[in-house]
């Protein structure tokens, strides 16, 4: 027989329970349960305020060995919106692959596009998608960036500034015997 609780023990193991979620909640309701309520979930809901059925659950698990897992994320909140408009998604990937340029570094795998989220949304507009499944220019940047593609605009490969050091090595080669102007296999020779 387990000793009565006093009111701070309650709120001791009501505040512990607090602090913890899930699985480990139930597994340490279901052991309070066991400890001070006999393994009553009815007793454990009067006396320590719990669910009964998160306490049942807890006992079921600690008795099979199985811990049960939620299916929360499964159906509950919204769709994304590639979920929901799946042919839009595929036109707009199709569209983000066209404008799309590797990172110049080749330091990530991310595709850099030069096009804005309004462009694509009009872009898709064009191809005759309603204007009720296109979503919020921010929505769509969202979107893209989810798809892999970044929305920045990329700097093309710039050739070198012209320094002084390239005038004068180019003024060398055409000083020289054969430089630059001259056909191949054909020498000049100067008279000494």
């Amino acid at each position: 027989m387990a000793p009565p609780l006093s009111s701070s023990q309650i709120e001791d193991l009501r505040l512990a329970a607090a602090q913890m979620t899930g699985a480990a909640r139930r597994a340490f309701q279901a052991e309070m349960t066991l400890k001070y309520c006999h393994g009553s979930a009815r007793l454990a809901e009067t006396l320590l305020g719990w669910s009964r059925n998160a306490v049942e659950v807890g006992l079921a698990e600690q008795r099979t060995g199985i811990r049960c897992l939620g299916a929360h994320s499964a159906w509950s909140g919204r769709k994304r919106w590639e979920e929901k408009y799946p042919e839009a998604a595929a036109a707009l990937r199709e569209l983000a692959e066209a404008h799309a340029q590797q990172d110049p570094t080749f330091r990530t795998t991310l595709a850099y596009m030069r096009l804005t989220a309004k462009a694509a949304g009009e872009a898709l507009r064009a191809q005759g998608i309603a204007e009720t499944q296109l979503p919020s220019p921010s929505t769509m940047a969202e979107v893209l960036n989810r798809l892999g593609y970044r929305l920045r605009k990329v700097l093309k490969a710039k050739p070198q500034k012209k320094i002084p050091e390239t005038d004068a090595i180019f003024a060398n080669l055409k000083k020289r015997p054969g430089g630059p102007g001259r056909p191949r296999g054909q020498t000049v020779e100067y008279g000494l």
